[in-house]
C-alpha cells in the first residue's frame, strides 16, 4: 500500500516558484510569426472526436459484470474528470497573454467534461442511484492559486500521460464491456492531450530556450520520481489553494477522499508495472523534447543541472529553484 502521506507539505506555488510568464514569451520576436498551433489541433482532434450515442456500445451492458464497488468508482472519476472545469479556469486566468493556447482550451475542456459526461451516463443508464448530485459536482469547482503557466503546462502534460494508463488499467480491471469500452476511450482522448501539449512545449522552448527547458525539467523529474516516494503525483491530488488548506485538493473534496489510493492500490493494482511505463513515457518525450536519451529521471535530474550552470555561465540568475 502507497503511503498516505502527501509528496509535498508546501502549496504548489512553493513547490513551482515564479518562472517566465506567458507575456515574457511573446516578446521573442524571432519566433513571433509562427502559425498557431489551434487550428491544426482542432482538425486533428475532430478527425478522432467519438460519439457517445454511436461509438458507446451501450446495448452490450451485462448487469452480472458490474458490482457495486465497481459502480462507486465509476462515480468517482466522473466528479473527477468534473474538475477540468476549474483547471480551464485557471488555464485561461494564467495565459491571458497567449490566446493560441487558449483557444485550445475550448477544445480540451469540451474532451474532458465529455470524459464526466459519459461516465454519469453510464451510471444514468445501469446504476442510476450512484449518478453524482449537482452539489458532489460542484465541490470540485473551487479557485485554485495562480501558478507559472510553464510549468502548470508541464504538470498537466505529465498528468494526461498518467490519466493515459490509469485508464487503460481500469479498462483491464472491468469486466462489463460497456465501461471497458468507455475506459479504452477515453484513454485513448487522454494520450492524445498529452501530444497536444507536447507541441505547446515545443514551441515554448522556441520562444524562450532554456528557460522553458528548464522549467520543463524540473517538473519532469518530480513527476518521473513521484513513484518513488509512494503517491505518484497528478493535478488532482497536489494542494492548489493555500487559503483552503489542507481541502485544497480535487480528491480531497470528493465524497469518499480516500478512494484514489484504494482504485489504484487494491482495485485496478496498478502496480510497479504500470508506473514504469508513466515513467517511461515521460523520459521518453522528454528526451524527444530535448534531443538527448534519459532512462532514468536521475538522468533527467543532472540535464536539469547542466541547464541551470549553463545559464549562471551565460550570467543570467534561473528563476526555478534546484530541487
Amino acid at each position: 500500500m502507497r503511503s498516505k502521506k502527501m509528496v509535498f507539505g508546501a502549496q504548489f506555488s512553493d513547490v513551482f516558484p515564479t518562472s517566465i510568464t506567458r507575456s515574457e514569451m511573446a516578446m521573442n520576436s524571432s519566433v513571433a510569426n509562427q502559425p498557431m498551433l489551434y487550428p491544426d489541433l482542432f482538425r486533428d482532434l475532430e478527425k478522432s472526436r467519438w460519439n457517445m450515442a454511436s461509438d458507446i456500445p451501450w446495448d452490450s451492458f451485462d448487469p452480472a459484470k458490474l458490482t457495486d464497488e465497481q459502480a462507486a468508482t465509476i462515480k468517482m472519476n466522473a466528479i473527477t474528470e468534473w474538475s477540468a472545469l476549474p483547471a480551464t479556469e485557471m488555464f485561461l486566468r494564467d495565459n491571458q497573454d497567449d490566446s493560441d493556447f487558449s483557444a485550445f482550451m475550448s477544445i480540451w475542456f469540451y474532451e474532458e467534461q465529455k470524459h464526466s459526461l459519459v461516465l454519469m451516463e453510464y451510471l444514468k443508464r445501469f446504476r442510476p442511484d450512484m449518478v453524482p448530485k449537482e452539489e458532489e459536482l460542484h465541490a470540485v469547482r473551487f479557485p485554485f492559486d495562480p501558478a507559472p503557466a510553464l510549468e502548470t503546462l508541464m504538470l498537466h502534460f505529465c498528468g494526461e500521460i498518467r490519466l493515459t494508463q490509469w485508464y487503460r488499467r481500469a479498462s483491464e480491471w472491468h469486466t462489463e464491456p460497456v465501461i471497458k469500452k468507455i475506459y479504452d476511450t477515453i484513454s485513448k482522448d487522454e494520450a492524445r492531450h498529452a501530444g497536444a501539449y507536447f507541441r505547446y512545449m515545443k514551441r515554448a522552448i522556441d520562444k524562450v530556450g532554456t528557460e522553458a527547458q528548464l522549467a520543463f525539467a524540473k517538473i519532469g523529474v518530480l513527476m518521473a520520481s513521484s513513484g518513488k516516494s509512494g503517491k505518484p503525483l497528478h493535478p488532482t491530488n497536489l494542494h492548489v489553494n493555500s487559503s483552503l488548506f489542507p481541502n485544497d485538493t480535487v480528491q480531497s473534496r470528493l465524497p469518499d477522499p480516500e478512494w484514489l489510493e484504494r482504485w489504484l492500490d487494491t482495485q485496478i493494482n496498478f502496480d510497479k508495472v504500470w508506473e514504469n511505463r508513466v515513467v517511461s513515457g515521460i523520459l521518453k518525450q522528454m528526451s524527444s523534447l530535448f534531443d538527448r536519451s534519459f532512462e532514468t529521471s536521475t538522468d533527467l535530474n543532472r540535464f536539469r543541472k547542466e541547464l541551470i550552470a549553463r545559464m549562471a555561465a551565460a550570467g543570467s540568475k534561473p528563476q526555478i529553484q534546484a530541487a
